[in-house]
């Protein structure tokens, strides 16, 4: 396995994959890597012949009173995870190697990106899309793979995507959770004890709205007070938002049967948690 840090032997490995007729998987990829990455690492090596993992803290993704400088950054464990994945390149740039100091160039997709987490944290994705397109750009896959849980990213990032007319497949997996509910996150390491214990109330509220849309509630009014009610018995829980959404728009929906996903978003003490469930299309 190769860890790369420059961008032009990135870009000189990936046309080196296109002349031997391989496809490349991409998984981008904040590190502090956990079980639900690898996860994503295995779809990827599944639906091509040479796997690429970005490392890349992202800087424009945050927020001016986010956690950019205390983000976990874990290098040396994560390549350890990668390996024995069959990973071929760790593609790990520093933010002087991404964002020259004379770059002024941003992608944004328009409206999407004001909803949801967009809503709360500004300029949030106009960061993740400008560094997923550069990254795209940069490694050239065939197929790129992100994870069910950032579903508003998916979303954000499937319409940058058709938009641009990118060639290639964006792939989504499943949300892999601990054994007692808890969405796997890089941020759950900032949790301390008694916050881990609050912060299964946002899997427990997405288990009761998939209970009553499996008993025939369709209104998404009534789920998404459902949902609130439930994390609102935890008084350690401070709901940024609760949405029943279009899965591909982000916009809200008045009934479920044409599908929708429940996205939740809570902070347990000053760590903020997202977590999602999709309703299937009736």
């Amino acid at each position: 396995m190769q860890v790369i840090h420059e961008i032009a032997a990135m870009q000189a490995w990936s046309l080196q994959a296109a002349r031997e007729g391989r496809a490349v998987g991409f998984v981008p990829t904040m590190g502090a890597l956990h079980a639900g990455h690898i996860s994503l690492v295995r779809l990827a090596k599944a639906r091509a012949q040479a796997v690429v993992v970005s490392i890349f803290v992202n800087p424009l993704q945050f927020g001016p009173t986010e956690d950019y400088s205390r983000y976990p950054r874990t290098l040396a464990s994560d390549c350890r995870l990668l390996e024995p994945e069959g990973v071929d390149v760790v593609f790990a740039p520093s933010a002087e190697e991404m964002y020259p100091t004379d770059a002024v160039t941003v992608v944004e997709v328009a409206g999407l990106s004001e909803r949801l987490d967009g809503q709360s944290r500004p300029g949030h994705f106009r960061g993740v899309s400008t560094v997923v397109a550069k990254l795209f750009g940069i490694v050239q896959p065939r197929v790129a793979v992100f994870g069910q849980k950032d579903a508003a990213q998916v979303a954000v990032l499937r319409r940058m995507v058709r938009d641009l007319n990118l060639p290639l497949e964006l792939v989504v997996g499943p949300i892999v959770r601990e054994a007692d509910g808890l969405a796997l996150s890089s941020r759950n390491a900032y949790l301390s004890p008694d916050e881990r214990k609050q912060a299964l109330v946002l899997h427990r509220a997405l288990g009761q709205v998939a209970e009553a849309a499996a008993k025939g509630e369709r209104s998404a009014q009534a789920l998404q007070a459902l949902a609130e009610q439930v994390i609102a018995t935890e008084p350690g829980a401070k709901l940024d938002y609760c949405a029943v959404v279009d899965p591909e728009t982000l916009l809200p929906v008045a009934d479920t049967a044409g599908g929708a996903l429940v996205a939740v978003a809570a902070y347990f003490g000053n760590t903020r948690l997202i977590d999602n469930l999709l309703l299937d299309r009736e």
